[in-house]
C-alpha cells in the first residue's frame, strides 16, 4: 500500500513538473511574440525562461529522489526490525520452553545451539548497522597492519559455513597459483567485515542450493583480487552498480522472501575504497549467478610481516 502511494506521489510530481514546464514555455513564447520588436525584452525573457525551466526541473528531480530515498529507508527499517525481532522471538521461545518443561540433556544442548546461532545472527545485524553508521560519518584512520588475504578469506569461509550450517563443499577456495602470498595493508576488522558480507550475500541469494567458488589472484602485479562466484538468483544488468548504494535492494518478486538490510554491499564498497581498492559485480542475468570482485592494493613487502588470522 505504501509503495503504491509513493509511486502515485512520484507520478504526481513528474506530471506537475511537466505541466509547469509547459506553462512556462507558453508564457515565454507569448512574451517573445509581444516583445519581438524589443530585442532587450526578448533576450531577457529567454534568460528568465531558461532559469525558471532549470529551477522547476531541479525541484522535480530532488523531490523524486527524496521520495525514493525515504522509500529505501523505510524498507531498511522494516528489514532491520525483522532481522532483530526474529532471533529475539526465537530465543525467548526456547528459554520459555526450558523454564516451563522438563527436557532431556540432548534437547537442552540442541536448544542452546539454536539460541547461540540466533544470538550470532542478532549480533551480526547490530554490528552491520553500527559499522554502516561509523563508515558513513568519517574516514577510518586507524593504524593499519599487513594482512595475509588468503588467511583472512579462509577464516571468513569457516565462519560462514558455521553460521549458515553448510557442508564444507558448499564454499570452495581455489588454490592460489604458485602458492603466491597476497599481503594487503589495512584494518583487519574492516576487511573481515567486507569479506564476510560478500560471502553472506552469496549464501543468502542462493536459495536453491549454495555452490560458491572463491578465487585469489594478483592482477597487474600490484593488485590482490578476490572473486566470489555463486549460482544463485543473479542480478539484472541495470542493477549491477546500484546494488552498492546504501539501503538499496534489487526489486523483484523472487527476492521478497530473502531478508536483508541493504547495507552489506554498501559496507563492502566503502571499506574497499577506504583501503584504496574497489568492488564490482557481474552477472549474466537473473537465475544465472553472480560474481563479486574485491580488488585491493598489494602491500609493500618491506612494510611488515603479514598477520595471520586464526578462527
Amino acid at each position: 500500500m505504501n509503495i503504491t502511494r509513493r509511486r502515485g506521489t512520484i507520478a504526481f510530481f513528474i506530471t506537475l513538473g511537466a505541466l509547469l514546464v509547459g506553462g512556462l514555455i507558453t508564457l515565454n513564447i507569448g512574451w517573445i511574440l509581444l516583445n519581438e520588436r524589443t530585442v532587450v525584452f526578448a533576450v531577457l525573457g529567454i534568460i528568465l525562461f531558461a532559469l525558471l525551466i532549470a529551477g522547476v526541473t531541479l525541484n522535480t528531480v530532488f523531490l523524486v529522489r527524496e521520495i525514493r530515498r525515504n522509500e529505501r529507508q523505510d524498507s531498511f527499517l522494516n528489514a532491520v526490525t525483522h532481522e532483530l525481532k526474529t532471533p529475539i522471538a526465537s530465543t525467548r521461545l526456547y528459554l520459555e520452553t526450558l523454564q516451563r518443561r522438563a527436557t532431556s540433556e540432548e534437547q537442552r544442548q540442541q536448544f542452546y545451539k539454536i539460541m547461540l546461532s540466533d544470538s550470532d545472527r542478532l549480533l551480526a545485524t547490530v554490528e552491520q548497522v553500527l559499522k554502516a553508521g561509523e563508515l558513513g560519518q568519517r574516514q577510518r584512520q586507524l593504524n593499519r597492519v599487513t594482512i595475509d588475504l588468503e588467511s583472512l578469506l579462509s577464516d571468513c569461509i569457516a565462519t560462514t559455513l558455521q553460521r549458515h550450517h553448510l557442508p564444507p563443499d558448499a564454499i570452495v577456495l581455489q588454490p592460489v597459483p604458485g602458492s603466491v602470498r597476497l599481503p594487503v595493508l589495512g584494518i583487519p576488522e574492516d576487511l573481515r567485515t567486507a569479506v564476510l558480507n560478500l560471502l553472506d550475500n552469496a549464501v543468502k541469494y542462493s536459495p536453491e542450493g549454495v555452490h560458491i567458488t572463491c578465487r585469489l589472484a594478483i592482477t597487474r602485479y600490484t593488485w590482490a583480487t578476490l572473486t566470489i562466484t555463486d549460482t544463485g538468483v543473479g542480478i539484472p544488468t541495470k542493477h549491477l552498480k546500484t546494488i552498492f548504494h546504501r539501503f538499496y535492494r534489487v526489486p523483484g518478486r523472487d527476492l521478497i522472501k530473502i531478508k536483508g538490510t541493504g547495507l552489506g554491499l554498501f559496507l563492502v564498497r566503502n571499506i574497499a575504497r577506504q583501503h584504496g581498492g574497489d568492488v564490482t559485480a557481474q552477472s549474466p542475468g537473473p537465475n544465472q549467478g553472480t560474481t563479486l570482485t574485491l580488488k585491493l592494493p598489494l602491500a609493500n613487502p618491506t612494510q611488515s610481516t603479514p598477520q595471520k588470522l586464526s578462527s
